[in-house]
């Protein structure tokens, strides 16, 4: 199969990413700020998480990236967050 000058030009231009993970997690009152390695930034309403709405600022930011990056886990509650749920808009726990 043979590719065209004109497409081997764009896909050198493009990026696209092949995965998506964590590098950074940050909190403010309303929304949780997920930082991928590929340079994205995924915010999501701390409203769609109960225990997330519930918790004191320190809480919060008690969170670790896990799993090389594919999910966020919180220590002192045992809990998970998928990397991919959130970037689905959907996460088990939520609702």
């Amino acid at each position: 199969m043979t590719i065209s000058a004109e497409t081997q030009t764009r896909l050198q231009r493009s990026y696209v990413p092949k995965t998506a993970l964590a590098r950074t997690v940050e909190f403010d009152e309303d929304v949780m700020r997920v930082y991928f390695t590929d340079g994205r930034i995924l915010s999501v309403p701390v409203q769609w998480f109960p225990v997330l709405r519930r918790a004191s600022q320190e809480q919060r930011e008690r969170y670790e990236i896990a799993d090389a990056g594919i999910s966020l886990h919180r220590p002192e509650r045992d809990e998970d967050l998928s990397i991919a749920g959130l970037m689905a808009g959907v996460d088990r726990r939520s609702g």
